[in-house]
């Protein structure tokens, strides 16, 4: 069973490192004709991830169902949030764009084969986690781009995967940066994904990725005092919803979780 898994898995990353390669350097050549624009380089990539997003979600076998997909307005900048569980979540993420939206990645993504190269001329931010400095810069710097071109933004508030599906506790990034820019905050919980593409494995299983869209959540009266309740009213959201094997090891021992 192992070897036929393996077989298959293996099938299905040369089909979709081909369609990612293909797709790549046609919107490198875009990228670079829209260059002398970053916010042109911004809005066309969100083309590019949406096509790849649903692509390689098929190409992994994965169906995807949404509900609260109203939430998802192109017309209303927003900070949307998920949860990230699986390099699934990514293909999620890239497929629910709304268009509009910037953004944010680990600076290691450029390191990534194809998506990493299409990443460092897009215009989108990346941080450094591990400078503090250069990280509240890095918000600044996208908080200014996201008031000049009324753009929405895409981010885990995690901060990293989690690596066996639970959820981990939310930096205070997302709060900061929902404040400088007076977005509200619409919160994506992904279910499942974790079990297509575990952390700890290279078998991919095709399974359906339940997606939740909730409605945008008002951040205009946090302040830096109130940091730390934001982020517990967002957590909770979360942990209100997920099931069981996606809650926090200490809310299990609580005997809490959706049935």
């Amino acid at each position: 069973m192992k070897y036929w898994e393996m077989a298959s898995t293996g099938l299905r990353m040369v089909a979709g490192l081909s369609v990612l390669a293909f797709a790549a350097v046609m919107q490198l050549i875009i990228l670079l004709v829209l260059l002398p624009s970053r916010l042109a380089r911004v809005k066309s990539c969100i083309f590019f991830a949406r096509f790849v997003g649903v692509c390689s979600l098929k190409i992994l076998g994965c169906r995807m169902t949404v509900s609260g997909a109203e939430h998802l307005d192109s017309d209303r900048p927003a900070l949307y949030i998920v949860n990230h569980t699986s390099i699934v979540d990514l293909f999620v993420g890239m497929s629910l764009m709304p268009f509009r939206c910037v953004g944010i990645a680990k600076k290691e993504i450029i390191y990534y084969p194809f998506f990493g190269q299409i990443y460092l001329l897009s215009g989108h931010l990346r941080i450094d986690r591990g400078s503090r400095q250069a990280a509240v810069a890095s918000m600044k710097e996208l908080g200014d781009l996201v008031q000049r071109g009324k753009l929405s933004i895409l981010m885990s508030p995690e901060g990293t995967r989690s690596r066996d599906g639970r959820l981990l506790p939310f930096k205070k990034g997302f709060v900061h940066l929902a404040m400088q820019t007076g977005l509200p905050v619409v919160p994506i919980i992904i279910h499942g994904a974790h079990l297509s593409w575990r952390a700890d494995s290279m078998a991919v299983h095709g399974v359906t990725v339940r997606v939740e869209v909730l409605p945008a959540v008002d951040s205009s009266k946090w302040s830096a005092e109130t940091t730390e309740q934001a982020v517990e009213q967002i957590h909770a959201l979360y942990r209100g919803r997920l099931s069981a094997d996606q809650l926090p090891e200490v809310q299990i021992e609580n005997g809490m979780g959706e049935s």
